[in-house]
């Protein structure tokens, strides 16, 4: 009877050491009394006990020594930042969460094709991130061509400053990664900002990446021969102060006509800057690009353009062109 009775009390042991890891477990990594998403700050200075004690005023957890302990042995310390607290956190996950540094973070996606000024307006939209981009075109702003569009995973409340500055860093790296394995250039341009600035007319004329380098060798032709580039982003970049877009408003004949450096059909050869900031399609189609006889190209009204020799065939296909937009 005496061996039966240890044995049972030794059962009865295990099964309340079980219970309890188990409830522990439940209590501390699966129930949550996060009802709705939710952020928190971390703020600079802030140490463990004192974020265990604004998570429990506010309702995220219930044990401030359970979530020390948790954050002790993972890392030691609470990492600043702002977080994300789904609804449905358990006290576990949220001091692995900060434990670990798993701060919220907001996507910022730059289309390429872009002007800094369209870029400035993109990251004023964006109600994650803080602070000015930039002052003024010719002030703290980066000129058109500096920037490398792409998707961004920046910190919430970062500042747009940053994400500017993220950028052009990322544009720089692809400059130095072109000046190092630098080759000949398509005559008859002779450095990286007309590889730039060509590039950004290119990106602007088409979206289609397959018809960039055709695109390209156009425009390499109109230059060999002195013919002005007559290329309708220019005129729009001029006429928009460097916006880059009309708006809506039409591109009239007298815009064509009107005096300004960036406008093609007013002179000959490249403008002084890029219009836009590009992606590695269009600077890969200006560093390769077709060699044809091709001097003309009009929209075809799918999306592409139609490529022409001579200004007769260019001609037909824009009467064409026309056709198709009166007909929409």
């Amino acid at each position: 009877m005496k061996i039966l009775g240890h044995r049972a009390w030794l059962v009865i042991f295990m099964a309340w050491t079980l219970f309890g890891i188990l409830f522990g477990f439940w209590y501390f990594g699966i129930r949550s009394n996060v009802k709705q998403d939710a952020a928190f700050t971390v703020g600079a200075g802030a140490t463990i006990s004192s974020v265990a004690g604004q998570l429990k005023e506010r309702g995220f957890i219930d044990s401030e020594d359970g979530f020390k302990m948790t954050v002790r042995l993972i890392s030691g310390n609470v990492k600043r930042g702002l977080y994300d607290i789904p609804a449905g956190s358990s006290a576990f996950h949220v001091a692995r969460m900060m434990a670990h540094g798993d701060i919220a973070t907001t996507t910022v996606l730059i289309p390429e094709g872009l002007t800094v000024k369209q870029i400035v307006e993109l990251l004023d939209q964006n109600k994650f991130l803080t602070g000015r981009a930039c002052v003024g075109i010719n002030d703290s702003c980066p000129r058109d061509g500096e920037l490398f569009p792409d998707t961004y995973r920046v910190a919430k409340g970062a500042s747009r400053a940053s994400v500017v500055e993220l950028m052009r860093l990322r544009m720089s790296d692809v400059r130095d990664r072109f000046e190092s394995g630098r080759g000949a250039l398509p005559a008859p341009l002779e450095n990286w900002d007309e590889v730039m600035t060509l590039a950004s007319i290119v990106q602007k004329e088409t979206p289609k990446a397959r018809e960039m380098p055709i695109v390209a060798g156009v425009y390499i032709n109109r230059l060999n021969q002195n013919m002005r580039l007559q290329a309708d982003p220019t005129v729009v970049y001029a006429v928009t102060d460097g916006l880059g877009d009309m708006r809506g408003k039409p591109l009239l004949t007298g815009h064509l006509k009107r005096a300004h450096p960036y406008n093609t059909y007013m002179n000959h050869g490249l403008p002084p800057h890029p219009i836009a900031n590009v992606g590695r399609a269009a600077i890969a189609a200006v560093l390769n690009p077709v060699e044809t006889k091709y001097l003309f190209f009009v929209a075809d009204g799918t999306g592409g353009h139609l490529f022409s020799e001579t200004y007769e065939e260019h001609k037909v296909n824009h009467e064409n062109w026309r056709e198709i937009k009166n007909n929409r």
